[in-house]
């Protein structure tokens, strides 16, 4: 690329998995793109909860919830999924997600996508199970998923009202991951502006 060329910003597409409104990971998400510069454009997916139970039946006819989905992870140069962990796994509906960007065989929104697994959790080993099986899922999907990992462990203390820490740890932590988010997302990205 010629060094008069402008770069366009590179896009990250944020993926919460908790449907709470006081998401810990959700926050986790506002702190990673609080710390981005101009080269990266994050935003923090809202349209997990609209997504219906998936049905192979539809799976070549879905509805507006899962065709945003899809749009949104293929103008993705990475994604970056913050999950909790329920009953030690990942939660239904985010795994429900997955099913959908998965389909149909041959033509999956997550086949060669670029997505980094991180977690948080007010427990002491911060959701590590639940990523463990995100992992998992993501990879047996196609995508191709990141060495990077963090999980967050007594989220409920981790961040302020306003989705910073106070704990320097986790600080360099977060600012670690937006460097790797920066690294390990594919640089021809031509995306001009951030939505």
């Amino acid at each position: 690329m010629p060094l008069d060329e402008p770069q366009h910003p590179l896009r990250v597409l944020g993926i919460s998995g908790s449907l709470r409104s006081g998401s810990h990971n959700a926050q986790a998400l506002r702190a990673v793109a609080a710390l981005t510069e101009d080269d990266i454009c994050m935003t923090v997916w809202d349209g997990l909860a609209a997504v219906p139970p998936f049905s192979e039946d539809d799976e070549h006819s879905a509805g507006p919830a899962v065709r945003a989905l899809r749009a949104a992870l293929h103008e993705a140069d990475h994604v970056l999924i913050a999950t909790p962990e329920y009953n030690a796994s990942i939660p239904g509906q985010l795994k429900n997600a997955l099913d959908w960007a998965s389909r149909p065989f041959g033509d999956s929104a997550l086949a060669g996508t670029t997505v980094t697994v991180i977690s948080a959790s007010p427990s002491t080993y911060g959701a590590q199970w639940a990523q463990d099986h995100l992992r998992t899922i993501l990879t047996t999907s196609g995508a191709h998923v990141t060495g990077f990992s963090l999980a967050i462990a007594q989220a409920h203390t981790a961040f302020t009202s306003n989705d910073t820490t106070q704990h320097p740890e986790l600080s360099e932590r977060l600012t670690a991951l937006a460097q790797h988010l920066r690294n390990h997302t594919r640089h021809e990205a031509t995306h001009p502006t951030c939505r």
